[in-house]
């Protein structure tokens, strides 16, 4: 699944050019108070994950929903053959354990 961070575009749509126009926004309208390097991050990267809280936040700040901060490429994955089963060897006969020295 292939999910696209759209904060920038959005932010830009409602008008909000920088990192601490947001960060205000943010205390604001929605009660979250965040660092300025975790306001960055979220508009210059990735995010590999969004609290909820965070994610509500955004939205209520920017007057917006969760659809339009995230793009989602639904497109089915094709599954990965599954190697064959190898045959199994037939059971060796057990060996005897020796008895140690008395």
């Amino acid at each position: 699944m292939n999910v696209r961070w759209r904060l920038r575009m959005v932010a830009a749509q409602k008008e909000v050019w920088t990192g601490a126009e947001l960060r205000r926004l943010l205390a604001e309208r929605a009660g979250l108070e965040m660092s300025a390097a975790s306001v960055s991050a979220l508009l210059t990267k990735q995010p590999s994950q969004v609290k909820l809280s965070t994610l509500g936040a955004l939205c209520t700040a920017l007057q917006c929903s969760p659809d339009d901060l995230f793009e989602v490429d639904t497109t089915p994955v094709q599954a990965k053959p599954r190697p064959a089963k190898a045959a199994r060897e037939p059971a060796r006969a057990a060996r005897g354990r020796s008895m140690p020295p008395l």
